[in-house]
């Protein structure tokens, strides 16, 4: 009981997942300053930022719908911390890996979107209500190439556990090299998941302020700033063991170093396409998810299953 419980809130529950999800937050700012030819933040201001929001008042607008409007932050946070229990991190066996986790974890990752969606929706202010449907239209733009890239790798594992999946890669490291391209349609659809830089239409300050979070401040903002960045730290972790499993039969302190240099890399190269692209259009974004990466990915699937036939 008392291992369970340690493993739910401590490590590598929740509040491992908050300090590193802050961590890597700071990373890509970091390497994005960088790339940019600045100096970026000192490495506590992702803590100093959040600290800063809640000691501050959390103001609900005069005409909003104050239930959905303070409980969605909670509901997103809860969703997308909830999910890294099924995503093996250092070992092959996630903390609670059964065979269909994977849906579990594509829902789990949905819910933080849904609910920004909803967030902006119930304040009522017209620049929150733009954010939010924009939110909601990437949503069915991206969510299906992510679902098709990932799906790949699982078709030639055989499992739609994570935890099989990197079990099988680890033992048959090779196959990484066919997963290439759901790899690159995955990085790409991620970024439109995270609403960074070129999908971060629903924010766009320069044109709707802070889109559906125009509305939000103190502890719900926090909260909602927090789960984005446990996003990042969610689907880094996601792509990682999907696409990227070596290092889980090493000693566990070697095997957690190779974990975080795993994450790196994967947190490196979003920050690299952030930094290269400018902003979409919205009817850009779905043109080009649509387009390209739907049968980008769906091209995997067909390499994924012409591969397996050919190993029968």
């Amino acid at each position: 009981m008392i291992n369970s419980l340690f493993s739910l809130f401590v490590f590598p529950g929740l509040f491992f997942v908050i300090f590193a999800s802050l961590a890597f937050e700071y990373a890509d700012r970091k390497i994005h300053a960088r790339m940019q030819n600045r100096k970026g933040p000192p490495w506590f201001q992702p803590l100093a930022d959040m600290i800063k929001l809640l000691a501050k008042d959390s103001l609900v607008p005069e005409h909003a719908d104050r239930t959905l409007f303070k409980l969605m932050p909670i509901v997103a946070l809860a969703a997308a911390t909830a999910s890294i229990m099924y995503i093996p991190l250092w070992r092959s066996s996630a903390l609670y890996a059964f065979d269909g986790d994977l849906i579990v974890v594509f829902y789990l990752l949905t819910i933080p979107t849904m609910s920004l969606f909803l967030a902006g929706w119930s304040s009522t202010s017209l620049y929150s209500l733009i954010g939010a449907v924009r939110s909601l239209t990437q949503l069915f733009a991206y969510e299906v190439p992510f679902f098709i890239g990932l799906l790949g790798p699982c078709i030639l594992a055989d499992t739609w556990s994570l935890s099989g999946v990197a079990e099988y890669y680890t033992k048959t490291p090779a196959m990484m090299l066919v997963n290439v391209i759901g790899f690159a349609v995955s990085l790409t659809a991620l970024l439109g998941k995270l609403e960074k830089v070129p999908f971060d239409i629903p924010e766009a300050e320069t044109e709707i302020v802070a889109g559906p979070l125009t509305e939000y401040s103190g502890w719900a903002l926090a909260l909602f700033r927090l789960t984005l960045d446990v996003e990042l730290f969610v689907g880094a972790s996601l792509l990682a063991a999907v696409f990227l499993p070596f290092g889980f039969g090493l000693p566990a302190w070697a095997a957690f170093v190779v974990y975080l240099i795993r994450l790196l890399m994967v947190v490196a190269l979003i920050t690299l396409l952030r930094t290269l692209f400018a902003r979409l259009r919205l009817e850009q974004m779905v043109n080009f998810c649509w387009k390209y990466l739907a049968p980008a990915a769906l091209l995997q699937l067909v390499v994924n299953l012409c591969v397996k036939m050919f190993l029968k």
